[in-house]
């Protein structure tokens, strides 16, 4: 009898196997961005293929109406780079003039950020009133402030006539007497003209800062109060506890903005690029010409995203929660 139950194998009963919490995770991810994907390939994606399609075309109008595709190869793109005076000249400017302004929009947002992030009365109405230019420059505000009159005097080198016979447009850099500050702290021309750019630029710069400060902030107010107690223990100063707790721990923050800085600012209205490639368009026979400009410009960008990522995530400190 006791073989017998011995030899009996008992079955026990089967679980229903359940994904694991990442599997959900991912599910939950693909139906929240399912609602685009649709839209991107329905809608958006025939629209790239054409438009690629087109700049290797010459449209030919056809009387009576319609128009004809000629196949002409490499000839935009060859008349873009090369027959073109405008466009390399553009495209070299813009890039210059994105150079300085991304890692101004970077340090005054990530400066910003800590500040707001500081306990203090009124904390919630500073964060509110940063943020209000983000929500002033979208859609008809932007077109609003696009039209701006007073915005476009303080924009030419002449600036507004005061009726004394000076110019207004670098009243600010004069008044803070920035280069004669950095002239006696013995520092390169390079700084100092940066500095005052920076100065200058700093409209434009708090405008395009919003998004960047929310970020910065969600980074900061996840770091664990705990770290910040134990190295006050320990007898760090607030300047050894920003560089090593506070920025090695928000690095993955500052890659994301680097790289939404950098697609936002690229594709911005006010890009000279994507004005040199719009005006284009809208010139005779312009638009297959535009294509093969829009698409070089893509590359472009795609390629200065991709080495920025790069260089980037050597640095990225990713906190192991394990």
């Amino acid at each position: 009898m006791t073989k017998d139950v011995a030899q009996t194998k008992v079955k026990a009963p089967k679980r229903k196997k359940s994904a694991s919490l990442d599997r959900r995770k991912a599910r939950g991810g693909w139906l929240f961005v399912l609602p685009f994907v649709i839209g991107f390939v329905l809608i958006y994606l025939p629209i790239v293929i054409d438009s690629i399609r087109y700049s290797f075309y010459q449209i030919k109008v056809v009387a009576g109406g319609g128009y004809q595709l000629i196949p002409v190869g490499w000839a935009n793109y060859n008349e873009a780079l090369f027959v073109n005076p405008d466009y390399v000249t553009t495209l070299l400017s813009g890039l210059q003039s994105l150079a300085f302004d991304i890692p101004m929009i970077l340090i005054f947002s990530l400066f910003m950020a800590v500040l707001l992030n500081q306990k203090m009365a009124g904390r919630a109405v500073f964060r509110a009133i940063f943020f209000i230019p983000v929500i002033l420059s979208t859609g008809i505000m932007e077109s609003i402030e696009a039209q701006n009159v007073l915005s476009d005097y303080m924009g030419e080198a002449s600036g507004i006539e005061d009726g004394s016979g000076e110019s207004t447009a670098s009243e600010i850099v004069s008044a803070m007497d920035i280069e004669k500050l950095f002239s006696g702290m013995a520092v390169g021309e390079g700084l100092v003209t940066y500095v005052t750019n920076a100065i200058n630029n700093i409209y434009n710069i708090v405008n395009r800062s919003g998004v960047q400060m929310l970020i910065f902030l969600a980074g900061l107010q996840s770091i664990s109060p705990a770290i910040y107690e134990s190295v006050q223990i320990d007898g760090a100063t607030a300047w050894e506890t920003f560089w090593k707790i506070t920025f090695p721990m928000i690095s993955p923050m500052i890659l994301v903005n680097a790289v939404y800085t950098i697609i936002d600012s690229f594709t911005t209205d006010s890009n000279v690029v994507m004005t040199f490639i719009s005006e284009t368009y809208q010139k005779a026979n312009g638009n297959v010409l535009s294509s093969a400009m829009a698409w070089m410009y893509f590359l472009i960008v795609i390629l200065i995203i991709a080495a920025i990522a790069g260089i980037l995530s050597a640095f990225v400190f990713y906190q192991r929660r394990d």
